[in-house]
């Protein structure tokens, strides 16, 4: 079972954004966040479903493992623009991403 705190508390540390940005990018006040912690309580569906697109993912690859391979709207557009790009504009792409991630 997954530990729904746990991954987003990993989704939000990933992006190195604190409680407070989470807050801001989700839409939810920032004391709710953090009293889903302080009293190990679950977020309802609609304040996950909040997160997931803060995230930019879909719930159900937030709730998924590792491997699960369905893309968003964004992604997909992203992967489609990929393609129109020459080998060397790939390259170049791919070290910026990874200088920042």
């Amino acid at each position: 079972m997954i530990d729904v705190l746990k991954k987003i508390t990993e989704q939000r540390i990933a992006r190195n954004w604190t409680e407070y940005q989470l807050a801001v990018h989700s839409g939810l006040p920032q004391s709710t966040i953090s009293s889903w912690y302080r009293k190990n309580m679950l977020p309802t569906l609609s304040s996950l479903e909040k997160i997931c697109n803060a995230f930019d993912m879909t719930m159900a690859q937030f709730l998924a493992s590792e491997n699960y391979t369905e893309l968003t709207a964004r992604q997909i557009e992203l992967l489609k623009k990929w393609e129109l790009l020459t080998p060397q504009q790939k390259d170049a792409l791919f070290d910026l991403i990874c200088t920042i991630v």
